[in-house]
């Protein structure tokens, strides 16, 4: 009987969330966010107790989000300005990291897990909602985040490995456990497998959706091919106008193969670029057979990027958000110059059909690729709208140090230390001042606290 309890005291504490028993450094904080999602230092244990960390835990894991939260004291150990980013390089683990620090809080997260705009909204809330309670202001970003974040819990928090050093994080355990362990360690890779499976489905089904998207893009590309009736023999063709013809072809095949060889939904990101190019190939062949002055080399129609490059910029609104200027084609600028409001490319989603800027994070790879590559385009023209959330943060696609049609990592998944350190700017400030109730947000890679 005495083992037995044993045993179940030990399978316990390997279940419960991560946390210290000595003094630690930012190494030892990540080490134990690996294993669980919530740390409390023993120094403040006080400010988050051990009931309400466990509870806040438990909230998390069930979520399947990957949230992580740490409650540090002041110390040259967790430097203001780089405590989050260091935390979140030791990790390795694409997320959201909230850190409350003293009596100061903040927060970063990967912009493939959540916006900066929404990071920076949810810190200035938590901080104004309770700035002296720690357990009511972690509660109330976690609240939040575990809605807005996307992705998965890393599989590590099952103990079945992903801890970045290639072992299992709970592979000792499971051994001195023996069949007590063993059974918790064959549920915790069900439940892996599980959400892998899930993960896997729903890429599955956002990948249909993408290409069925994709393949009216091509289907229209090929038309416009049709209705210009170029030939390379005609009389007044020139070698420039064969060559933009050529560039439209191949783009139009290229497109097709790229399409078809999809496996996951970021690969369908090199194929609306490819016909990206094509279209502004033929729009440029066009020009010169009219004899005008050729297009600018500008980011496709915002409205439908079918109807090819924009030829000057509109000011446009989503439904409650901020107008700004978006790139119209001819008609559309012409549409928009007397009052009327173009009407957008729709695509389906399971509330029916929408607005390809109201679809969600699903379209993100095929609006990346009509306009994710464009400098400065991506930064203010979809804030605000639901896709905007993946595409407004340079760093969730140039920054990301990923190639055309390479996955990035998602929420969740073990990506080290490649990610842009200003999402983790620290927050805390370098005056020590760590922003007061009154804080609005600011810049995320300001350091601010």
């Amino acid at each position: 009987m005495a083992l037995a309890v044993l045993l179940l005291a030990v399978a316990a504490a390997l279940l419960a969330p991560a946390s210290a028993y000595a003094a630690s450094g930012t190494a030892e904080v990540a080490a134990a966010l690996k294993k669980g999602p919530v740390y409390v230092d023993p120094r403040v244990a006080s400010a988050l107790p051990k009931a309400d960390a466990e509870a806040l835990a438990k909230r998390i894991v069930d979520a399947d989000r990957p949230v992580f939260v740490a409650v540090l004291p002041e110390d040259d150990a967790f430097p203001r300005a780089t405590v989050i980013a260091d935390v979140r390089s030791l990790t390795g683990i694409t997320g959201v990291y909230a850190v409350r620090l003293g009596d100061a809080f903040s927060a970063g997260a990967d912009p493939r897990v959540m916006s900066r705009n929404a990071v920076d909204n949810l810190r200035g809330a938590a901080r104004r909602a309770a700035p002296d309670d720690a357990t009511a202001q972690l509660n109330s970003f976690v609240d939040q985040a575990l809605q807005q974040a996307t992705g998965t819990a890393p599989a590590s928090w099952s103990g079945d490995g992903a801890d970045g050093d290639g072992e299992g994080s709970g592979s000792t355990g499971l051994i001195v456990l023996g069949g007590v362990a063993v059974a918790g360690g064959a549920g915790a890779y069900a439940l892996h497998r599980k959400r892998k499976r899930e993960r896997e489905e729903r890429e599955r089904a956002e990948l249909a959706a993408l290409r069925v998207v994709v393949d009216e893009d091509i289907t229209s590309f090929g038309e416009e091919l049709d209705r210009l009736g170029f030939t390379p023999s005609e009389r007044g063709a020139t070698e420039e106008m064969r060559q933009d013809y050529g560039q439209a072809l191949d783009a139009y095949e290229k497109a097709r193969t790229q399409a078809e060889a999809a496996a996951r939904p970021d690969d369908i990101r090199p194929a609306v670029e490819t016909l990206e190019q094509g279209r502004f190939a033929l729009a440029t062949l066009a020009a010169r057979r009219a004899g005008e002055a050729l297009p600018e080399r500008r980011v496709p129609c915002f409205f439908d990027p079918r109807h090819g490059p924009s030829v000057s910029d509109v000011p446009w609104a989503p439904p409650g958000g901020a107008e700004r200027p978006v790139p119209a084609c001819a008609t559309d600028a012409e549409l928009a110059a007397r009052g009327g409001t173009p009407q957008s490319r729709m695509v389906d989603t399971p509330q029916g059909a929408q607005p390809y800027w109201n679809a969600g994070p699903a379209y993100s790879p095929w609006a990346g690729g009509y306009f994710g590559l464009a400098a400065g385009a991506v930064g203010g023209l979809l804030v605000g709208t639901m896709i905007g959330s993946m595409l407004s943060a340079p760093a969730a696609f140039a920054d990301s140090g990923a190639g055309l049609g390479e996955s990035l990592p998602e929420g969740g998944d073990v990506s080290g230390a490649d990610f842009n350190a200003a999402d983790f700017g620290g927050g805390f400030g370098g005056s020590g001042g760590f922003g007061g109730s009154g804080d609005s947000g600011g810049d995320f890679g300001g350091g601010d606290w």
